[in-house]
């Protein structure tokens, strides 16, 4: 009895195993070879009894190029890092770092005052900080003893 070999080529390829290989192509592919594409920096959000805090990885960038805008319940964080001149006669033999259009949007919860947001930008990291609404914050309640 012969046995059948699934990624024989003569099968049809399931469509879900052509999108897995076509996205691994991609992400192997080096970078000067990708086209150019909005890219998605890495977050880390905190919470606490004040609010909430985002860090955004965003190394190499001009403090002036960063835009956060909140427009109804959605924050979102652009930025544009430029590719660098090569001077003449400058091969590039590997190039792996990201140039282009750097974008991330977050659906802010009720409880955020978007009003309040603040953004520091230090040694790469853009810290949001985004305040809980006085409201939502937790009250305690003094209880009153009579007699």
């Amino acid at each position: 009895m012969q046995t059948r070999n699934p990624f024989n080529s003569a099968v049809v390829v399931n469509p879900l195993m052509r999108d897995v290989d076509a996205l691994f192509r991609e992400l192997t592919q080096p970078m000067w070879r990708q086209a150019p594409r909005e890219r998605t920096p890495a977050a880390d959000i905190f919470e606490s009894e004040s609010g909430l805090t985002l860090q955004l990885d965003m190394p190499g960038l001009d403090a002036k190029s960063i835009q956060v805008t909140v427009e109804k319940d959605i924050l979102t964080v652009q930025a544009e890092r430029k590719a660098e001149p090569r001077a003449e006669g400058v091969n590039v033999r590997r190039q792996e770092r990201a140039f282009g259009t750097f974008a991330r949007s977050f659906a802010l919860p009720d409880t955020v005052d978007a009003s309040r947001v603040e953004a520091r930008y230090e040694q790469g990291v853009l810290t949001l900080t985004l305040p809980r609404r006085e409201e939502t914050r937790p009250r305690v309640i003094e209880v009153k003893v009579q007699g």
